[in-house]
């Protein structure tokens, strides 16, 4: 899970670290009431992709009048397909120096790595590519954790301003305290700053948190929805829905992940691509049913469902009514065809007989209906027709 800036930098003050002042806001009343609190301020899109500089989404403004200009300017813009919802208002540092700093798993070590450059404010993956000498790197024993004098001798590897060493290891001490208190799969500061008056900052934060322990982590899990970038995505996680979007035209809803993967397969293997992953777990109620379908529809590329469910203590007769009943509120515009199996399917394959549902015996004779299905709708006309 990818936390936004102002979450990560919150997560790095709680552990020592020093952040510039600075506050989130979603309006651009909110942005210059925090700019006459904090004096000039730089204006940050939230948004969970590099480049932001780049594409204008960090400005920097004097006065509350010139922070609400950029605000106007920023907030509800578009970065690499991202919609900035969000902003963080913070002091404007006076930057001398800026370092790179990262701590991430290594997954051939299995093992955390210390990574430190002199080339920061800029992509790791640039310096990586074309300076890869310019990156230290530091595997850390899980024994005894990152150490004092790892970090100083890294630091004097990657030739870090001497002056500013005691603030520097600071942040680096808190970088490795919350990747471990937080299960974090990657910590990075990005610049890395020493300001002119000889002080050390973490200028900006990248956290990612392992989705596994978020149990561990009721504080975070809330950010859960905001970590996804695509919209369709997050709308499915607010609501409990577990989806995956994909690149292809083909939905996928079945009733258990086993079941939605061996569609996703069926659907590939006979020449179509699906155009998400869709679990609706625990049965296909009305409710549960037309939910599924909406979420589907919202991504705009699907010309068609393939729905795979299995009733098991569930009958097929019940499982059928519960989609006659979510069709009955929806405007369907789509085909769907639907394999039914288990208990009571042949009575339920009747019911779907003259709805919006094409019930199918098998899994692939519903794939193979809607593959056909788009395929003719994209085929050119023949004999001018």
């Amino acid at each position: 899970m990818k936390l936004q800036e102002y979450v990560s930098k919150d997560l790095l003050r709680k552990a020592g670290v020093p952040v510039p002042h600075g506050q989130v806001a979603e309006s651009v009343d909110q942005v210059e009431e925090i700019a006459r609190r904090l004096g000039p301020v730089a204006v940050k899109a939230q948004v969970l992709v590099g480049g932001r500089g780049k594409a204008g989404g960090i400005k920097l403004a004097d006065t509350p009048e010139d922070a609400r200009q950029v605000a106007q300017q920023i907030l509800g813009m578009d970065i690499k397909g991202l919609t900035v919802e969000k902003v963080l208002v913070e002091q404007q540092q006076k930057i001398a120096k800026e370092y790179y700093a990262g701590i991430t798993l290594d997954r051939a070590r299995r093992q955390f790595v210390l990574m430190l450059s002199s080339m920061g404010g800029v992509d790791i993956e640039e310096v990586a590519a074309e300076h890869p000498d310019a990156i230290i790197k530091v595997p850390i024993d899980p024994s005894f954790g990152l150490l004092a004098y790892q970090i100083r001798d890294a630091m004097f590897r990657a030739d870090f301003d001497r002056g500013a060493f005691k603030g520097l290891q600071g942040i680096l001490g808190g970088l490795w305290r919350v990747t471990q208190d937080k299960d974090a799969m990657l910590a990075e500061v990005n610049p890395l700053a020493v300001t002119d008056a000889g002080n050390a900052i973490a200028a900006d934060a990248k956290i990612d948190i392992d989705d596994s322990a978020l149990f561990r982590h009721p504080d975070l899990a809330q950010y859960e929805a905001e970590s996804i970038n695509d919209s369709v995505e997050r709308y499915a996680a607010e609501h409990n829905v577990p989806y995956v979007k994909l690149d292809g035209n083909i939905g996928i809803i079945a009733n258990g992940a086993g079941l939605a993967m061996m569609t996703m397969d069926a659907v590939r293997r006979l020449g179509g691509q699906p155009a998400n992953f869709l679990d609706v777990s625990g049965g296909a109620r009305a409710e549960v049913v037309r939910q599924a379908i909406q979420i589907v529809l919202m991504d705009p590329k699907v010309e068609g469902i393939v729905m795979n469910i299995f009733g098991g203590i569930t009958r097929g007769d019940e499982v059928a009514r519960g989609l006659l009943e979510a069709a009955s509120t929806m405007d369907i515009k789509v085909p769907i065809a639907i394999r039914i199996a288990g208990t009571r399917e042949a009575e339920g394959r009747k019911l779907l007989e003259d709805s919006p549902f094409t019930p199918e015996p098998s899994l692939d004779a519903a794939a193979t209906t809607i593959i056909r299905q788009v395929h003719e709708k994209h085929a050119a006309p023949v004999g001018g027709q």
